[in-house]
């Protein structure tokens, strides 16, 4: 079944790696396919790809009616091969993958699903209308009640060719479908969603390959988002500020039995809210089925929330869920919340620590793994972790006299310093070796404040998944204008992302008047989101209407973005070229003889207004802001520092220099910023090649992707004693497959 085609799909000269792709042998499925392979070859570019063509039932069986075809009919041929190695991947529409796939088959959706709405061709008075699926036949009987359905199969062409025979009078197709093979022409209406709503699937393209393929996990990371846990915490007005952010950006919740489900108005409109909720006797979804949920709504690129009440790390199955994820290499984090332990210690008076009366408490609950009742003796109590709060000065004492007790000394053990914080780090020994590693640690770390855990809990976390950007650590210098932005971006990328902001704009008053009189101009010159902000912080000092703001040329879709935020659009975008040469490129044919508002900063330089004039244009070139540089008492351990402008990079020098980047990654956003830092003399490790935050984190993601010729063994803030170390959140193992290795120490 399997034909090697010699078509050269994405020619990669002496490519280290080689990957096999499966694809159907339709011109439906070699568009697809191309089109994955072309997205893939932008994350793994040292990577090769060899299509096979491959023949399913469904391709050879052109009788069976689909309404009544086994779920793998178009799957089956594919899966085998992949499970007998035949191939690495295969690419298929998303809707034709069965539920569930068969043993051992992984999967993900790619981003930018197509138009999911089907469409009608033909005559709207038919006698005879071809469907595929009953979906489509109920809504042929209710819009056609005259018409008979009949079984249309074959590929798109071979149907169009069936209803241009006079087979049929109508069929029903995917809009989707038409439009990759260039025959948009034919479809002769659209089917609004609200008549006739398609599978969640249609439109979405899927990528199969054998679960546990390292490989395929490591570049499918790079469009997963991270998985968010967080806490609704105990009763009304309970939930943290970090969960309601992350509830106000999800595209899917799956939330619990919650004491206060008025926490679901912060979700977007559109956003799905699912009820998984569990209580003693009534469950609305097994374990299993929410684990399953929670792992295929991650797997289709969503961003997914998973909200319990209370804490999610109390009691609340956190770590089956965890590791559900973890089993398929996807990436979570956890948000804490207000237990109903602290709920009722604060609201009763029953404190769980008093000075002098009590320096400490166990939690534990009777219910055993499956139901029944387990023992609460002192045998069970004594097993049950230990938690030292402010125990970093003692933890080596507290170690030695736990084992002169008869703990045994290869209890595993970790101090947690600055949990919570951007400085948290973890320590993870045994009670026998705590005193040799800790000893190794930063003193600057050993002064944050600490928790002492003692019990096998320890020994879990460590090697979970961490998504794209493998739990490192991101330095944001950039201003609080594209600030959210490039924290999503590192959070949906599994990295921790660190505000570091070296910039503040401040908007000049007196040149914020020059919008008093904008309706004079025929354009609007901007060329960031931060001249975004403060356009519209402008417009708001001065009460313009904005009806008054004339057309608007921009540079890059993230300066597009930022008006779209404030109710305006950009009327001009360059396509490629983000810079003022891209601009000006597009803005020559339709400037002459106009009139152009260049709003700036006092760092942008007067080239585009220069330019805006030699093609004619009448200019008024307005430093709107200034740039003012943010000082900062210290440098957060850190793996990649990220810099979106020249002022963040003039800043950093201003108060760092060179020295703290020379053993990092440095991912700048935009030319003129590389520009600045080879102006430095620091060449940077990543330019991102598109002019969104999250455009550039992609860049960062498929840089840890590529091949590496070693790495420096050196890494501040880990201790070097086999399975004994101090994590920095970024301190991730490399992949052990040739082409994937990850290396977080490479040099910038």
């Amino acid at each position: 079944m399997f034909e090697t085609l010699k078509r050269n799909d994405t020619p990669v000269p002496d490519s280290p790696a080689q990957l096999k792709v499966g694809t159907r042998c339709s011109p439906l499925a070699h568009w697809q396919t191309q089109a994955v392979l072309a997205r893939l070859q932008t994350v793994v570019p040292h990577v090769g790809f060899e299509t096979l063509d491959v023949f399913a039932p469904g391709d050879l069986d052109l009788q069976t009616d689909l309404r009544e075809s086994p779920a793998d009919f178009f799957t089956r041929t594919l899966d085998e091969g992949l499970l007998k190695g035949d191939i690495d991947l295969a690419v298929h529409s998303a809707k034709d993958l069965p539920d569930p796939l068969a043993d051992g088959i992984d999967w993900f959706w790619m981003p930018d699903a197509g138009d999911r709405r089907d469409a009608l061709i033909g005559t709207l008075q038919p006698t005879v209308i071809g469907v595929s699926s009953a979906r489509r036949a109920d809504y042929a009987r209710k819009r056609f009640p005259g018409a008979i359905c009949k079984s249309v199969r074959g590929t798109i062409q071979d149907r169009i060719r069936q209803l241009d025979d006079g087979h049929f009078d109508l069929l029903i197709m995917a809009g989707v479908a038409l439009q990759r093979l260039g025959l948009e022409d034919r479809i002769t209406a659209w089917i609004p969603l609200a008549e006739l709503d398609p599978p969640e699937a249609q439109g979405a393209l899927a990528v199969t390959f054998r679960r546990g393929d390292q490989r395929i996990v490591a570049i499918r990371n790079v469009f997963m988002k991270t998985a968010t846990f967080a806490g609704a915490g105990i009763g009304r007005g309970n939930i943290t500020e970090a969960a309601i952010d992350a509830l106000s950006v999800a595209d899917v919740c799956l939330y619990d039995a919650l004491m206060d489900e008025t926490v679901l108005r912060h979700l977007p409109a559109g956003a799905k809210a699912i009820y998984v909720g569990k209580r003693e006797g009534e469950h609305s979804s097994s374990q299993d089925e929410i684990n399953q949920m929670l792992c295929d709504h991650v797997r289709r690129g969503v961003r997914v929330v998973r909200l319990k009440g209370g804490d999610p790390s109390i009691f609340g199955r956190l770590a089956e869920e965890v590791d559900a994820l973890d089993a398929l290499g996807l990436a979570s984090r956890v948000l804490p919340g207000i237990s109903a332990m602290q709920a009722a210690s604060a609201q009763t008076g029953i404190l769980l620590t008093r000075r002098g009366v009590a320096r400490g408490f166990t939690v534990m609950t009777p219910r055993l793994q499956g139901g029944g009742q387990g023992p609460v003796d002192a045998a069970s109590r004594a097993a049950l972790p230990v938690i030292f709060y402010m125990a970093v000065g003692s933890a080596s004492a507290m170690a030695t006299a736990l084992m002169a007790d008869g703990m045994d000394p290869d209890r595993p053990c970790a101090l947690v310093f600055g949990a919570g914080s951007e400085q948290e780090l973890v320590l993870r020994s045994s009670l026998a070796m705590l005193a040799v590693d800790l000893a190794q640690v930063d003193e600057a770390v050993r002064r944050l404040p600490g928790l002492f855990i003692v019990g096998d809990i320890a020994r879990y976390g460590e090697g979970g998944a961490r998504g794209s950007l493998l739990g490192r650590r991101v330095l944001l210098t950039c201003s609080e204008s594209i600030m959210p932005k490039a924290v999503q971006a590192v959070l949906d990328g599994g990295g921790r992302p660190l505000r570091f902001p070296l910039i503040a704009l401040d908007l000049l008053p007196d040149a914020a008047v020059m919008v008093r009189g904008i309706a004079q101009f025929d354009w609007v010159a901007l060329t960031s989101p931060s001249a975004v902000r403060c356009f519209e912080q402008a417009l708001r000092q001065e009460k313009v209407d904005y009806r008054q703001v004339p057309q608007i040329m921009a540079t890059g879709h993230g300066t597009g973005q930022a008006l779209e935020q404030i109710g305006l659009r950009a009327d001009l975008v360059p396509e490629a070229d983000f810079s003022a040469g891209g601009i000006l490129d597009i803005a020559r044919p339709v400037v002459n003889g106009r009139k152009v508002l260049r709003l700036r900063s006092d760092k942008a330089g007067d080239a585009l207004a220069e330019g805006l004039r030699r093609a004619g244009a009448e200019v008024a070139d307005v430093v709107l802001y200034q740039n003012r540089q943010l000082k900062h008492a210290q440098l957060p351990p850190f793996d990649d520092v990220f810099f979106a402008s020249v002022s963040a990079v003039d800043a950093w020098m201003a108060q760092w220099g060179m020295e703290p980047l020379r053993e990092r990654c440095v991912l700048t956003m935009g030319q003129p910023t590389a520009r600045a830092l080879i102006g430095h003399g620091l060449q940077p490790t990543v330019t991102g090649t598109a002019s969104t935050v999250s455009g550039v984190m992609e860049s960062l993601a498929c840089h840890h992707l590529q091949p590496t010729e070693g790495h420096n063994p050196q890494m501040q803030g880990r201790c070097r004693h086999g399975r004994h170390r101090a994590m920095r959140g970024g301190a991730a193992t490399g992949n052990p497959d040739d082409f994937m290795l990850h290396d977080e120490h490479r040099n910038a």
